[in-house]
């Protein structure tokens, strides 16, 4: 039987199979309401943290969703498909010259050979990137994936992107592939790494297995299962005020401070103790969550978004 479930952000454990509406479908069958959405994407292929919002929190994602990533991805050499994953359609092969399969064939310990080497400090350095034709885009008012399922040719914009880690974790030569744990901002495509990945290697590739292990703040060791029962899902939720206060900066308001908040005026800078420009998470003395908030030059504090009373 579905329960109520209070304001608050809950970290999934996505299989792989469902897409991510698939889980807020299910999490909103379980909790019973309609007020549930998801920060930051995951194919179906794809497994690991999927971060639920709830009531109050669905109105931090665009915060929750801004922050980077970890993953662990393996990639394929030697064929490409059309999604740039396993679930595609294979489309083109190409074979590996014998020394990267001396290099993989090796171990970690044979990676800095200089061709490989050169191929991950180049994605290290990778300041944009052109998305797969298979994404949810948009392109003429209609998603990618939509016209490439057609079969119609998709050229998408470089979009930028950031890349903060990139380790190699395991590698093989029969069959050849590569498995690395990588950091990124908002907007990289790992599915992009194993196509360039495998074209700076002078062949190609696609992603067989992508698990995120961590989401802004929130992580893989404290995810749960999509297949616990509605009470224990209600039980994992973490408190709006809670969340937001790890998600974000945290400000604290006057009394004054948090009536012009609640009421979406600008706040005078005796009233909001701000640690940082940019956007933060204001609390009320109490502890609720009273908004997400930015200071302005003149110190003055802007609502970017309110939140309803009593979510603490």
């Amino acid at each position: 039987m579905p329960v109520r479930a209070r304001s608050g952000v809950l970290v999934i454990d996505k299989p792989r199979g469902p897409t991510s509406h698939d889980v807020v479908a299910r999490v909103r069958r379980a909790l019973g309401t309609r007020e549930v959405g998801h920060a930051g994407t995951l194919d179906p292929m794809a497994t690991g943290v999927l971060v639920v919002a709830i009531g109050e929190a669905t109105k931090l994602v665009p915060w929750l969703t801004a922050q980077a990533k970890v993953y662990e991805a393996t990639i394929a050499f030697g064929f490409e498909t059309d999604t740039l994953d396993a679930e595609g359609r294979e489309t083109r092969r190409a074979p590996l010259d014998p020394g990267l399969l001396d290099a993989l064939a090796a171990g970690r310990g044979s990676l800095l050979a200089p061709r490989l080497r050169a191929a991950l400090e180049a994605e290290r350095a990778r300041t944009v990137q052109i998305p797969p034709a298979f994404s949810a885009i948009h392109k003429d008012g209609e998603r990618a994936y939509a016209r490439a399922r057609r079969g119609e040719a998709v050229e998408l914009a470089p979009r930028d992107v950031r890349v903060h880690r990139l380790e190699v974790v395991a590698c093989s030569a029969e069959p050849p592939w590569l498995s690395v744990l990588l950091e990124v901002d908002k907007g990289y495509y790992v599915r992009g790494l194993a196509r360039d990945l495998a074209q700076a290697l002078s062949t190609l590739g696609h992603l067989t297995s992508l698990r995120r292990l961590r989401s802004g703040c929130f992580t893989i060791d404290r995810a749960i299962a999509l297949d616990t029962p509605g009470d224990r899902l209600a039980d994992g939720i973490e408190p709006l005020a809670g969340a937001a206060s790890r998600a974000l900066p945290v400000a604290r308001l006057s009394q004054a401070g948090e009536r012009d908040a609640r009421h979406g005026r600008p706040l005078q800078a005796p009233d909001l103790e701000a640690p940082t420009e940019g956007a933060c998470a204001w609390l009320g003395a109490d502890g609720a969550l009273v908004a997400v908030g930015e200071r302005g030059e003149d110190g003055r504090g802007r609502v970017l978004r309110g939140f309803a009373p009593g979510n603490r």
